[in-house]
């Protein structure tokens, strides 16, 4: 088992999860975070730090989908181990559907 970000993440992207995870598997883009799923090990302290709930285990229901694009996108961003302010707007954004296809990005972010 592994846990993954999904989209509530994207155009929010709190980073209080990074602090607190052990084996340093986030990964960041322009606007959204993710977990490598080979890296993580399946520890759980990141899903309660985050006040989106965009965290989830991949045992739940359709998960296949996050695994994925964490996987692929863990291998092309750098890693992120420091806590940031959210993005601009983010407490509009938090929870609001449709964040992959109206707001993602494939930029990388600037790691650290």
């Amino acid at each position: 088992m592994t846990y993954v970000v999904t989209d509530n993440c994207i155009a929010c992207k709190y980073t209080d999860c990074v602090e607190v995870c052990p084996v340093d598997c986030f990964y960041e883009g322009e606007n959204t975070l993710v977990i490598h799923p080979d890296e993580c090990i399946d520890c759980g302290v990141c899903e309660p730090e985050c006040p989106a709930d965009a965290i989830r285990p991949d045992t739940e229901p359709d998960m296949d989908k996050w695994v994925t694009f964490n996987r692929k996108y863990a291998q092309l961003w750098p890693v992120i181990t420091t806590k940031r302010d959210p993005l601009p707007g983010y407490e509009e954004r938090d929870g609001e559907s449709g964040k992959l296809e109206k707001y993602f990005s494939e930029e990388p972010g600037q790691g650290g």
